[in-house]
Order: C-alpha cells, then sequence, then structure tokens
C-alpha cells in the first residue's frame, strides 16, 4: 500500500500506530492548552514561561511525528 499524501500518511498512522496516536494527543492537547493562554488579554511572567515551554514541547513531538512517519516511508519503499 503506497502512501502517496502526506495527509494519507498521518490518517493512516493515527489508525494503525498506538505510538504516533498518542504523541499525536499529547501535541493536541498542548495546541489547546496554548490557545488558552495566547487568548488572554493580559500574559503573566508565568504564563510566558508556560507558552514557551509548550511551544518548546510541540516542537518536540512534531519532530517524533516526523520522524515516524520518515520511519514508516522508509519501510514502504524498502
Amino acid at each position: 500500500m503506497e502512501m502517496t499524501n502526506q495527509e494519507e500518511l498521518k490518517a493512516h498512522l493515527m489508525a494503525t500506530s498506538d505510538e504516533f496516536r498518542a504523541i499525536a494527543a499529547k501535541h493536541s492537547q498542548l495546541h489547546k492548552r496554548l490557545e488558552e493562554i495566547e487568548a488572554k488579554a493580559h500574559l503573566t511572567l508565568e504564563d510566558e514561561e508556560e507558552e514557551h515551554r509548550i511551544k518548546k514541547q510541540k516542537l518536540r513531538l512534531k519532530d517524533e511525528m516526523n520522524l515516524i512517519v520518515s520511519h514508516y516511508k522508509t519501510q514502504q519503499v524498502a
């Protein structure tokens, strides 16, 4: 089964990979929390620190998801 579209591949991994699904769920939770922080009219120092921490975590999780996608693509070609 060849996956041509990046979104199709991610959807396939969401359906078949517990690891990918767990990482994506955590990424989504962090995204929602970040939206809550950014919706505030005024950010406290603590809010700014949490915002920075969440952005770093989201980026790390996105990198992990991209690595899984890359490994899956490599396995499909081989």
